[in-house]
Formats: structure tokens, C-alpha cells, sequence
């Protein structure tokens, strides 16, 4: 390797030399001597044992790594083996934004014979879809705001984590589509209630927005902000599916002087929201805070969020509701594969439960302890489609919301640089210049195309299966191919408790958590 940049230098020498003859000869001259510069820095540098071995050569191994995801997404990948969402899923909320229907011509690229696959059951005696899509009435018996929730609306994502444009063209997009917004954890901003959408104002462990010097819980203020009309639901975030089990990260260079002041934290610091809560510390002391925010908030819908894991721990959760006589009017279910635009990665699809069982499992608990009428269960996590959404209120949901798919409809290209404040699009950045791309007026109404045509379909797909609503959805209306010869009903493959009976006798297999489960300790 040496060797070859002696030759480099030999020829930059002699090129320079020419230049005598035509100075035109000093641009590959120029070109030559650069290179022998870097050779030379790579066989004195000590970080990359790569460089010291190949000078120069070594460089190409950098660029095809960067290069690799590009090619992989737009070139190599097949229509449904891309991670996390496959080019078939992608096209389809893009071209639902642009306003069109797509259609899939020659039958499915699906390995519908594989372990796995899973079906919905269509009817032979199919309805007609409803002309106007259902909505689901959120608030139990201490509410005295319900709110009429959509089947799908757009995910806890805040201001920070996303683009000022980004927050407002969501916004917008639910208002001209009546489904509601979830601020995320990152505080109530201008650019949240300029755009008239109904907003789910999101409390984490950071209570930015209503948050003290000391970072603690400042009631007042909560208060005043949940008296603002456009508020018309606040949730509780106990942890999310990405990273369960600890706070949120939002890094640095995103840390604008305007998010500081929204959050009420320093400009330019990393912003790191403690794991776990301040003000309580028992599923007692957690049901008595819910109630505490829904008497703050004037009585509207107040909820919790959680990446379900113990499944005692929840139970105790459901004693203390019962003992005090308190349960929040919904729980919003995250799944283990959730997004973030920044999770450890031994986090994120390692730990905490997939949406499908911490769906079931919520379900069951609520039902088998008599308080799931009064309590609406969102779904979120990795939800799409019209197929996605029916699948999820079959497994326990009463609605679901969605966070990636909504950036797809407003640009998102899954370039997954959501930490580097380098987002292409426009959307997962604070960099002004970046920002501007987006602009506010066109992906407002694609995201409302999306959710609109979305929601069009899982009524469609409802009335093929013969249910006119939601509440007629049934487990053994969804199967699942175990080997390429056994396919079962979720109502066989899991197990769907009877309302109370955790109360009265508890199945042997709920038995355990249940006797275990204390409503003053986690």
C-alpha cells in the first residue's frame, strides 16, 4: 500500500511539472496531491486498523456501508421482507396520500401457506359499509367530557422529536379529518393549537409543559393548559414500546431555544425524562393521580399509556381501581414493536410485550375484573393499513392510533435518521433549512387522505366480514396458520376470560398473578 501511494505522489509530481507546459494540468495534479494527503493521514491515524492496512482502498468499505441501506430499500428489497415497514406497506399509505386506491393486480406475493400467515374470515352474508365510519365514545362514569374517538388517529409524537411543520400539518390533518392528535410527551406547543385538531395531551415522566424547577408535577399550570378547548383528552405515559422501562431521548442538537421553552429545560442539553414517576409509587397511588388529573383537566377523558410487561403488575393496577373505586376512561397499549426516533438498540424489540398479547392481556384483565365497559383500550404500534386496524380491534381494541404510517403520509422515506437531526424530509429535525421542505399546507391533507382512506377500508373489510360495528368483531373472526397444515381461531389460540371471573374464581392459569398481585407495590 505504500508502494501505491509513492505512486500516486510520483504521478502528482509529474503532473505538477507539466503545468509548465498548460496550467490545465494543475486539476489532476491538485486531485492526486489530495489523495496522497489522505493515503498519508490513513497510515498515520490509529483509529481504523482498516486505513493503516488499505490507505485510500479502505475508504470504499465506509462508503459502500453508507450506501447499503439506500440500495437495500429502493433496489433490493422485495415488496414484503423490508424491516420495519415492507415497500408494499410503504407504497400503500403513499399512494392512499396522493388520493388513489391501489389495486393488486395477478393475486398475492404472500406465502399464505407459511407458519404464521394470518387471515380474516369473511362472511356469506356480507353488510353494506356504513357511509359514515363509526366512532368509539371515550369517558367512564367520572367523566364528564366523552370524547367521540376515531379508529384511527395519529400517535404520541412530540415537539422535538418532530419539526415544527410536522406538528402542524398533523394537526391540521386532524382537523379536517375529525380524528384526534397526540401531542407526546414533549409538552403542549403553539404549533400544536394553531391547527385547530383535537388534541390528546400526553403527561410523561418529564411533565413538560407542567413541570416544576425541580422537575416535578405542577398542577396549576397542567390545569390551566387542560382547560384549553382543544385539548379534549390527557394521558398518562407510564412507558413506551420502543424503550419500556425507561425515558424519553430527545438529543441536543435538537434541543432548540423554542422547545426549551416548551419543555421548560435548557437549550442545546441532551433532554433525558427519568424512568419512572415522581408522584406515586403503588398502583394505589397511581389510580388516585389519574383521578387527581381528571378533576384538574375539568372532567375530560383521562388515560394511561403503557408497553404492557408484568402481567401481575397490571393486575395489581386493576385491584387499586377496584379498591378506590377509580379507573382512568382509557389505556392506550403500546407495543414492544413501537418506534422512537431514538431507542437503545438492545431496548427496542427486546424488551416489553408485542402489542398482540399486551393487547390480550390488557383486554382480559379489564374483562375479568368487571371494569372493561368502562374503560376504552387504544392500540398502537406498528399499524397501517385498514387489515391492520381490524386485526387490532379483534385482539381487544376498541381503536387504534399510528405513528410511522403518519409520517409516511407526510413524507417520511424510512431513511431511519430520525436521531441525526438530518431527516430528508423534513420532519424528524430542527434544522431550519430542512424544515422548510415540508410544507404544511400539502401534507396536512395527505395525512387526512391517508387516515380517511385507511378508515374507509377497515369498514370495508368489517362489512365483508358481516359486522356493521366494531363491538361485533369477535377472536375467532381472525386465524392464524400454525404449519402448512393447522390453521386455529385467536379464540383457540388464546385464552378470552368471562367478565369477573378474576373475581369470583380465577382460572388456574390466571391464578398466580392474580393471588400475587398487590394493589399497594408494584
Amino acid at each position: 500500500m505504500l508502494s501505491l501511494l509513492l505512486v500516486v505522489l510520483g504521478l502528482a509530481v509529474a503532473l505538477a511539472l507539466a503545468c509548465a507546459v498548460s496550467a490545465w494540468w494543475w486539476c489532476a495534479a491538485g486531485v492526486l496531491l489530495a489523495l496522497t494527503a489522505v493515503g498519508a493521514r490513513d497510515l498515520t491515524q490509529t483509529r481504523h486498523s482498516e486505513l493503516r492496512n488499505l490507505p485510500l482502498l479502505g475508504h470504499l468499505r465506509f462508503f459502500a456501508k453508507a450506501l447499503r441501506p439506500h440500495v437495500q430499500r429502493h433496489v433490493v428489497e422485495r415488496n414484503h421482507d423490508g424491516r420495519p415497514y415492507d415497500r408494499a406497506v410503504r407504497g400503500l399509505v403513499y399512494a392512499r396520500a396522493d388520493g388513489a386506491e391501489p389495486e393488486e393486480p395477478f393475486g398475492t406475493e404472500r406465502d399464505v401457506y407459511g407458519a404464521g400467515y394470518e387471515f380474516l374470515v369473511p362472511s356469506m352474508s356480507p353488510v353494506e359499509a356504513p357511509d359514515k365510519p363509526p366512532v368509539i365514545r371515550v369517558g367512564g362514569p367520572d367523566c364528564t367530557q366523552p370524547y367521540d374517538m376515531a379508529l384511527l388517529n395519529v400517535s404520541a409524537m412530540s415537539f422535538g422529536a418532530l419539526s415544527a411543520n410536522a406538528v402542524l400539518a398533523l394537526n391540521r390533518a386532524a382537523a379536517l379529518g375529525g380524528f384526534a392528535h397526540d401531542t407526546g410527551e414533549g409538552g403542549l406547543s403553539d404549533h400544536h393549537l394553531r391547527g385547530g385538531g383535537d388534541l390528546v395531551w400526553e403527561i410523561g415522566t418529564g411533565y413538560f409543559g407542567c413541570r416544576t424547577a425541580e422537575g416535578g408535577f405542577e398542577e396549576r399550570e397542567f390545569a390551566d393548559k387542560a382547560a384549553l378547548p382543544e385539548v379534549r383528552c390527557v394521558s398518562l405515559k407510564l412507558s413506551q414500546g420502543a424503550h419500556p422501562g425507561v425515558g424519553g431521548v430527545l438529543p441536543g442538537a435538537k434541543v432548540s431555544a423554542e422547545i426549551a421553552r416548551v419543555r421548560g429545560v435548557t437549550a442545546g442539553r441532551t433532554v433525558l425524562s427519568p424512568p419512572s414517576h415522581q408522584v406515586f409509587s403503588t398502583p394505589r397511588e397511581l389510580v388516585g393521580f389519574v383521578a387527581r388529573m381528571r378533576r384538574a383537566a375539568g372532567g375530560k377523558p383521562t388515560g394511561l399509556k403503557l408497553c404492557v410487561g408484568s402481567r401481575r403488575q397490571f393486575l395489581a393496577v386493576c385491584k387499586a381501581m377496584l379498591a378506590e373505586g377509580v379507573a382512568p376512561d382509557f389505556i392506550v397499549v403500546d407495543g414492544a414493536e413501537g418506534g422512537s426516533g431514538a431507542a437503545p438498540p438492545e431496548f427496542s424489540g427486546r424488551l416489553g410485550t408485542p402489542l398482540t398479547e399486551g393487547l390480550i392481556t390488557v383486554h382480559n384483565a379489564l374483562v375479568g375484573t368487571g371494569l372493561r365497559d368502562g374503560v376504552r383500550v387504544g392500540a398502537s404500534g406498528r399499524i397501517a393499513t385498514g387489515a391492520d386496524l381490524v386485526t387490532r380491534l379483534l385482539q381487544g381494541a376498541d381503536y387504534t392510533n399510528a405513528a410511522r404510517a403518519m409520517l409516511f403520509a407526510l413524507g417520511c422515506r424510512q431513511a431511519q435518521r430520525c436521531h441525526t437531526n438530518t431527516c430528508p424530509a423534513g420532519i424528524t429535525t430542527q434544522d431550519p433549512r430542512r424544515v422548510r421542505v415540508l410544507d404544511v399546507a400539502d401534507k396536512s391533507v395527505r395525512v387526512h387522505r391517508y387516515q380517511r382512506a385507511t378508515v374507509r377500508s377497515a369498514t370495508r373489510i368489517m362489512a365483508a366480514m358481516g359486522v356493521r360495528h366494531p363491538g361485533e368483531l369477535t377472536p375467532g373472526q381472525l386465524l392464524r396458520r400454525t404449519d402448512p397444515t393447522t390453521v386455529r381461531s385467536y379464540a383457540e389460540l388464546y385464552e378470552w376470560l368471562e367478565p369477573g371471573v378474576l373475581l369470583a374464581e380465577a382460572p388456574a392459569s390466571w391464578e398466580r398473578d392474580w393471588a400475587a398481585a398487590d394493589p399497594d407495590s408494584f
